[in-house]
């Protein structure tokens, strides 16, 4: 599984979220830390215990999932995360829909998580135009109320596109922002916001009141075509890269309840970078690990 694409193609559609109350609550004022595991895709697909076993070992209590290797069940994946005390605290999942909507929540009470999150890859040739980014508004309005009729809430994770693509004479992410479902969260990708030529401070004081959960990640955040086929510079530990993280966590309202760490490729053992990474966010007074 050494891209996204082909990790996607595995994925099945076993892995959502559950249908329960949320009883992961944010104390006040603090931003918590998870970790995608998409980052540690490679270690899980070679060893499901040992790489949550070693993600544990660092510290680490709340995980967002992505997809499993084919050969893990949602049961047993459920089962080796809660066996090393990890919470849920989102899935990213494919875009609900009235065929996939009763299988994914049926599929949805092993994670203990009612956040369901469409991870948006890869780019729909529909952003290129307003016309097709209001038709994509419609599709995710439709997998909100489908999501809501099951308990579950729906949001959206960006890539760089939603922040570079003009249509309309606006973003793409205006136009999101604007005709999508009040309720529709956003989980803001920072380092894609920065690839797009955009500032994330900016962008997460705009859209305060959309942004739920952000991916917290560092690198180079320099666009080029080696990108759109899945294929990133190596990403370092959050502090060390090109990214303004102060400004960035500064910049988090207190509707951000969630940073998730993610490194799509990393530049060093991507363990070693999830620890420098957690160990840099933990000093900030507004994030709790």
């Amino acid at each position: 599984m050494k891209n996204r694409r082909e990790f996607i193609q595995l994925a099945g559609m076993g892995l959502m979220a559950a249908a329960i109350p949320d009883f992961l609550k944010l104390p006040e004022g603090k931003h918590r830390l998870a970790v995608q595991l998409y980052t540690i895709r490679d270690a899980i697909s070679k060893d499901l215990r040992g790489s949550l076993k070693h993600l544990a070992d660092l510290g680490f209590k709340n995980v967002e999932t992505a997809f499993w290797p084919e050969n893990v069940s949602v049961a047993t994946a459920a089962g080796t995360l809660k066996e090393f005390g990890f919470k849920v605290t989102s899935c990213h999942v494919d875009m609900p829909t009235r065929d996939n909507i009763a299988k994914l929540a049926n599929n949805a009470k092993a994670y203990g998580c009612n956040k369901l999150i469409w991870h948006g890859w890869p780019e729909d040739k529909r952003y290129s135009s307003l016309e097709g980014t209001k038709e994509l508004v419609k599709l995710y309005n439709e997998s909100y109320k489908l999501a809501k009729d099951y308990g579950l809430h729906f949001g959206l994770h960006n890539h760089w596109w939603e922040y570079r693509n003009h249509v309309g004479g606006k973003l793409v992410y205006e136009v999101l922002n604007e005709e999508l479902n009040e309720n529709i969260f956003f989980e803001t990708d920072v380092y894609w916001v920065k690839v797009a030529g955009q500032d994330p401070a900016a962008i997460l004081k705009k859209l305060k009141n959309r942004i739920r959960l952000i991916h917290i990640k560092d690198g180079p955040a320099i666009f080029n075509e080696k990108l759109i086929s899945d294929n990133p510079d190596p990403m370092t530990p959050v502090g060390k890269g090109s990214l303004d993280i102060p400004s960035i966590v500064d910049a988090c309202s207190d509707k951000v309840e969630w940073m998730v760490i993610e490194l799509d490729k990393s530049a060093i053992d991507v363990y070693d970078a999830l620890k420098q990474s957690r160990d840099y966010l933990s000093k900030f007074k507004s994030v709790s690990v």
